[in-house]
Parts: C-alpha cells; sequence; structure tokens
C-alpha cells in the first residue's frame, strides 16, 4: 500500500509541485483547499500522471472544518503519512497603533488553530505511521529582524508577519513534543515569491515552487534539520 500525504492549502505553486514531488516517489494524495474547482483539476492533473488523488473542500481556518476534511480523507485512503500544511490566510490587522486589539486574533485562524487542528486530526495516524511527518510551509515576513518588519509595515503585511512568527515558534514546539513518538516536524521557510502564485515584486528573489517541494522532500527524508531556508 502506497503512503498517503494530506495537503492541506492546495492551490499553484508550492502545494502543486508538493503533490507532483510525492506523487512521483509513489505517494497517494489528499487534497484540501476552499476551492473546488481547484481540487478537480488538482486530481484530474495527478491522476493523469498515474497517482491516486482524492480532494476535499475544507476552510483552513475552521477547525471543524478542516477536521472532517483530514477525517473524510483518511476514509478514502485508510491512512495518513504526512501532514503539508501550506495554507496561507494573508490576513491584515491594519495600523497596529490603531486597530481594535481584538480583531488581531483572526491572524492566528490558519496560522495557529488549523493546523492545530490539523495536527491533532492526524496524530493517531502519524504515531502508528512510525515515520510520520508534519511538513509546513512558512514565509520571512515573520523573522526576527528590523528590516523584515520594516518591510512588512510598508506593504501593509503585518498580520502575516505576526502569523508567521507564531507559526514558526508552533513548529519548534510539536518538533520538540513529537519527537519521541517518531513524528518528524519541518518547516521550509520561503524568503521570496514562488513563481505562478503572484506577480513578480522588484528586489524579491522569485522561487521555483519545485525547488521547494524538493527541499520538503529532503526534510522528510533526512528528519534532521527542523527548519530549511529558500530565498
Amino acid at each position: 500500500m502506497s503512503k498517503v500525504i494530506i495537503i492541506v492549502g492546495f492551490g499553484p505553486g508550492v502545494s502543486t509541485a508538493v503533490a507532483d514531488k510525492f506523487g512521483a516517489e509513489g505517494f497517494s494524495i489528499g487534497l484540501i483547499a476552499r476551492s473546488q474547482a481547484r481540487l478537480t483539476a488538482g486530481v484530474e492533473a495527478l491522476e493523469a500522471k498515474g497517482v491516486a488523488a482524492v480532494a476535499f473542500a475544507g476552510d483552513a481556518g475552521d477547525p471543524i472544518a478542516i477536521r472532517g476534511a483530514i477525517a473524510a480523507a483518511r476514509a478514502a485512503f485508510g491512512r495518513i503519512d504526512v501532514l503539508l500544511w501550506n495554507a496561507s490566510s494573508g490576513h491584515g490587522v491594519g495600523d497596529l497603533l490603531s486597530v481594535d486589539p481584538s480583531s488581531v486574533t483572526g491572524v492566528f485562524d490558519v496560522a495557529i488553530a488549523g493546523l492545530l487542528a490539523a495536527v491533532q486530526e492526524t496524530l493517531p495516524d502519524l504515531k502508528a505511521a512510525g515515520d510520520g511527518a508534519i511538513l509546513v510551509t512558512n514565509g520571512a515576513l515573520g523573522d526576527l529582524d528590523p528590516a523584515v518588519d520594516r518591510a512588512a509595515i510598508a506593504a501593509k503585511a503585518d498580520g502575516i508577519g505576526i502569523g508567521n512568527a507564531a507559526k514558526a515558534k508552533l513548529v519548534g514546539l510539536l518538533a520538540a513534543r513529537l519527537d519521541d513518538d517518531g513524528i518528524y516536524v519541518g518547516e521550509v521557510t520561503i524568503a521570496g515569491v514562488v513563481r505562478g502564485t503572484r506577480a513578480a515584486i522588484p528586489g524579491v528573489p522569485m522561487i521555483e515552487g519545485a525547488a521547494v517541494a524538493d527541499a520538503f522532500w529532503d526534510l522528510y527524508h533526512g528528519r534532521q534539520d527542523i527548519r530549511v531556508r529558500i530565498g
């Protein structure tokens, strides 16, 4: 029976490249995203390459919905070996000096609450696998660096920066917590724009999705480094 990877936040760029990479290595693929049209196209593309794939609609920022979608994928395949969290909300917070503080909690719907729900839902399978893994995509706007902070403010991406920083900490905590269970946790931080996901930004590196997919594959097999950075 082939191993199974569940990709949450499926779309062009990183998740499509990861699906292609792991599919080519013999994995069956479960896709989760909000767009049914995107999911249908993704399954058709994978099946055309001889890769077994299923898809289920689910909002990564809704813990109940994401649990349900993952449970449906498990029912379809019978097991889950790898979870890839590639979801991002792009949640903005406005001016940090004047925003209603209670509205900032939305930053963590996808970055923290959704990810935790996905981890908890897949945890029994990952433990049973013996070599289960949780892979997480992150962005460089979460770096604790004054220059990055200024860039985030200039781009009105304060919320993304806060979410990314929190997610990086969560990845570290999960890695420490799950190591004794034989579950690997790894993160690829992207310092640039992934080709095919948005327009180029002057001075910002353009990154190929395939390069990120290769980095995830290397992390999964090496199971040593928690983080790698591209860009």
